[in-house]
């Protein structure tokens, strides 16, 4: 089984941020080599200035994948904005601890190398969230009722 070393930051305010040990279950179930990573939970403000930053898009996005190196291990930093990610699961009528686990396993598999801007890795890179998502006991993410 690969090892994990994470560190979980908190930098906002938002209340129902779930537990830190959640984010290690989610993300020990969808490494594959050792990886070291840090989650960092931000505002909207800092969400936002990140994405104009890094990806030059004036909003906050719900997660941003920022990856080191793949060597000697996977190394690599994920940014969740908390209060975009509540917004979503809101209107997708997602439980919020769904979706947050939803985005740390995107998070995880875009440090693996995995992507959505082709149709064929958009197929792939879904088929493995959903089935660590749904091995997790989480619905389908991708199923918006």
């Amino acid at each position: 089984m690969p090892k994990l070393h994470i560190t979980t930051q908190i930098a906002c305010e938002q209340a129902d941020i779930p537990p830190k040990n959640l984010f290690r279950k989610w993300a020990l179930t969808a490494i594959r080599v050792d990886t070291e990573v840090t989650i960092r939970i931000v505002d909207e403000a800092e969400g936002r200035a990140l994405n104009k930053a890094y990806r030059g898009k004036d909003y906050a996005t719900n997660v941003l994948t920022f990856p080191i190196t793949e060597e000697p291990h996977l190394m690599g930093d994920i940014v969740i904005c908390a209060p975009v990610v509540a917004s979503e699961a809101l209107a997708q009528h997602k439980p919020l601890v769904a979706h947050y686990a939803h985005l740390t396993v995107h998070g995880i598999l875009h440090l693996h190398g995995y992507d959505h801007e082709i149709e064929a890795q958009a197929t792939l890179m879904e088929g493995l969230e959903t089935a660590i998502i749904t091995k997790l006991g989480y619905a389908n993410p991708y199923l918006i009722t």
